[in-house]
């Protein structure tokens, strides 16, 4: 009996493994434009969410016609340069989760690795409520 719950618990485990999706290798995307315009357009968006903070795609498609940056044919192509940017560990994606509904946000990484720790000391730590635990008697003959 003891030896079906082993194998069972193996095989659940192979099948978790080998159900899991690779990660997609973000350095192979194609930009569709020349090297140096995909660095340019590069530069004028990595500009745009450093200077507006850390955006969503449609809030970044806003900045990036209101600041002209050319080079750009469609919101489809900003967001396979958005995504070639995170390849080239220019951007980071965050996931900022309320409730039911997520947001993803696209911000700079930190340039100093002195910002990077004066930012983790000064943050405070959530503290969460612990739940109650829940103790079960045993029965004995002296409870009932």
């Amino acid at each position: 009996m003891w030896l079906r719950e082993g194998v069972g618990g193996l095989k659940t485990q192979l099948v978790r493994h080998f159900s899991r999706k690779c990660a997609p290798n973000l350095r192979k995307i194609n930009p569709r434009v020349p090297p140096q315009e995909a660095n340019s357009i590069a530069e004028g968006l990595y500009q745009v969410i450093k200077d507006h903070g850390p955006l969503t795609v449609p809030n970044t498609w806003n900045q990036v016609k209101e600041s002209g940056i050319s080079g750009l044919s469609s919101k489809t192509h900003m967001k396979l340069m958005l995504k070639w940017m995170r390849g080239r560990k220019m951007l980071k994606l965050l996931c900022n989760q309320v409730g039911s509904n997520k947001k993803f946000l696209h911000c700079t990484l930190p340039e100093d690795p002195e910002n990077i720790q004066s930012n983790t000391i000064t943050d405070p730590k959530i503290q969460r409520k612990k739940k109650p635990s829940v103790r079960k008697l045993k029965v004995t003959k002296k409870n009932r």
